[in-house]
């Protein structure tokens, strides 16, 4: 297992140095110093706890994917991850809400964090409507399957595969679901939170054309690589999508943009080598019920995203919920190959 998480552990080694580095440049003292690696190695729990079911879904993903586009998704995709949602993402919002031109932006965010902060938790509202609308889809189109092998939770699953072939049925979901929480908020509010979330459904909806375009019925070599690229778009979304809860959780314990990027990076890694073990292994075709789990995990979050607007809930639930769900999938898991071991046996 070392194997897969020893450039995980190495990329750590080398953030916490600079960290390190950082503390002692910035407050002089070795109390400061050690106070800052503290608050870097709580936001990379924080991200790995938060992201776990992040990794299962890249996993249920990319075990299909051609092998050219695996290898890209785990290089191309994790430096997005890295440094576009967890550094560059955050300054987009300052530019976008502060009209500010880059520069300016990341001179707000490094001279002026207190109200850099403020900025980026405005936008708070917005990102829980596009996350949760997004992540909402995605997870409804896992469960309005009729060709699915298995059921997990067959009393909720079951039905929900007898009207699959009802395409418009998520969507009506999720817009009443945005409906019902625009009424908890404020006019001005509730207009943000709504559009957002169009934007988030909207999105899915493109994601969704590029697939079926790119991903003809009977690939050829070059065929495989367009349908390879669909999915490499998808799962940069869906990573986007998972990542925006980490982002704005992270502003609770400190508005250091160099902080929050040291300690969500070291996160983002952890989950690259998950899901690399995850594939690897093939973990996700042993473990029958593990997709499940990761796909109702993806649900929580995105109900947690809308429930966040109005009501705060603590990222310590956010992430226990995920690994309490894949947790119990896993032992479902377990317990139906011991069975089907039993069976033969007989």
């Amino acid at each position: 297992m070392l194997k897969h998480f020893w450039g995980s552990l190495v990329f750590t080694a080398i953030c916490m140095a600079l960290g390190g580095w950082y503390g002692w440049t910035v407050s002089g003292t070795l109390e400061g110093t050690l106070s800052i690696l503290w608050i870097c190695a709580v936001l990379a729990v924080l991200e790995v706890s938060l992201s776990f079911d992040n990794a299962a879904v890249n996993a249920s993903v990319l075990k299909d994917m051609d092998p050219v586009w695996q290898q890209r998704f785990l290089t191309w995709g994790i430096a997005i991850a890295v440094f576009g949602m967890r550094i560059v993402f955050p300054i987009v919002i300052v530019m976008v809400a502060a009209s500010l031109g880059p520069i300016d932006a990341v001179g707000l965010a490094l001279s002026n964090p207190d109200e850099y902060q403020r900025i980026v938790s405005d936008a708070h509202i917005g990102l829980m409507g596009f996350g949760g609308a997004f992540l909402g889809m995605v997870g409804l189109k896992f469960f309005f399957d009729s060709d699915k092998d298995h059921d997990w939770i067959a009393v909720i699953e079951r039905p929900l595969a007898k009207v699959a072939d009802i395409e418009a049925i998520s969507i009506g979901i999720v817009l009443l679901a945005t409906w019902a929480t625009s009424t908890m908020l404020a006019d001005a509010d509730a207009l943000a939170f709504i559009i957002a979330a169009i934007g988030g459904l909207l999105t899915y909806l493109v994601v969704e054309i590029v697939n079926h375009v790119l991903e003809p019925p009977a690939p050829s070599s070059g065929d495989v690589a367009r349908a390879g690229f669909g999915a490499f778009l998808y799962l940069e979304v869906l990573d986007a999508s998972f990542s925006f809860d980490g982002v704005i959780g992270a502003f609770a314990l400190t508005n250091n943009l160099i902080i929050i990027a040291i300690g969500l990076g070291i996160g983002a890694m952890f989950v690259r080598s998950m899901t690399i073990f995850l594939v690897r292994k093939g973990t996700m075709s042993e473990y029958r019920y593990l997709e499940h789990g990761a796909f109702y995990a993806i649900l929580a979050l995105s109900v947690i995203m809308y429930v966040n607007t109005f009501a705060h809930i603590p990222e310590v639930i956010t992430g226990l919920i995920g690994a309490v769900l894949i947790g119990l999938a896993f032992w479902s898991s377990v317990r139906a190959n011991r069975a089907d071991g039993a069976a033969q046996a007989a």
